[in-house]
C-alpha cells in the first residue's frame, strides 16, 4: 500500500487520472477531508472537494510505476 498526494487543476485531469487508474490492477482510494471514494469512479471523484490536493492510496504492493503515471499531479502533503 502505498499513498501519496494528488492535484486536480482541470475536468480533464479526472478524466485522464481515471483512465491512468483503471489500467493498474488494485484498489485505489481517493481521500478528501472526511470522505472517501473509489479512485476509479469519475462520479466519486467529482464528489469530493477539487480545490484541494487529494490523497491517493493504492492498494497494490508495486506502485512504482504508478507513481511515475502519475507524476505531473503528486504534489507535496498539504499542511494540517
Amino acid at each position: 500500500m502505498k499513498s501519496f498526494y494528488i492535484k486536480l487543476s482541470e475536468i480533464n485531469d479526472v478524466y485522464t487520472l481515471v483512465n491512468t487508474l483503471v489500467a493498474y490492477e488494485g484498489e485505489v482510494d481517493l481521500e478528501s477531508g472526511r470522505y472517501k471514494v473509489d479512485g476509479k469512479s469519475l462520479l466519486g471523484i467529482f464528489s469530493l472537494d477539487l480545490r484541494k490536493p487529494i490523497k491517493l492510496t493504492y492498494h497494490n504492493d508495486n506502485a512504482d510505476a504508478l507513481i511515475v503515471a502519475l507524476g505531473k499531479f503528486i504534489v507535496d502533503a498539504p499542511e494540517a
